[in-house]
């Protein structure tokens, strides 16, 4: 069975880009969301194996989602995404519990990397 991953950014273009990747290689997209409020409530109804997380978004930052969602289930594995220059950002999101991250623009091996490594 593919794995499951819920896909959260709030570029709808960034969305597509990784979903263009998860699902070429053979990652089954179950949802998306474009803020971190979202995220946590399709993150209880879906119930992914792995979430993709932009760090800033409206509403509710990626960190914050993070947070919430770890609260729900503290076994989640999250993988944040970053622009260049967030490293502060990144490594409060590491110390929140996320397993790894990415950083845009999106290169296609790194994200499989990070999605094999972190799925185990």
């Amino acid at each position: 069975m593919a794995n499951r991953i819920l896909i959260v950014d709030d570029a709808a273009f960034m969305r597509m880009m990784i979903r263009d990747i998860l699902t070429k290689n053979g990652y089954e997209v179950v949802g998306e969301a474009p803020d971190g409020a979202q995220a946590v409530e399709k993150f209880k109804e879906l119930k992914p194996d792995l979430i993709t997380m932009d760090i800033t978004m409206p509403e509710m930052d990626g960190i914050s989602a993070l947070k919430e969602i770890r609260k729900i289930d503290a076994n989640a594995k999250v993988i944040m995404c970053s622009a260049m220059g967030q490293q502060a950002m990144v490594i409060d999101a590491i110390q929140a519990g996320a397993k790894d991250f990415i950083v845009k623009p999106f290169q296609a091996d790194r994200v499989i990397e990070a999605i094999k490594k972190t799925l185990g």
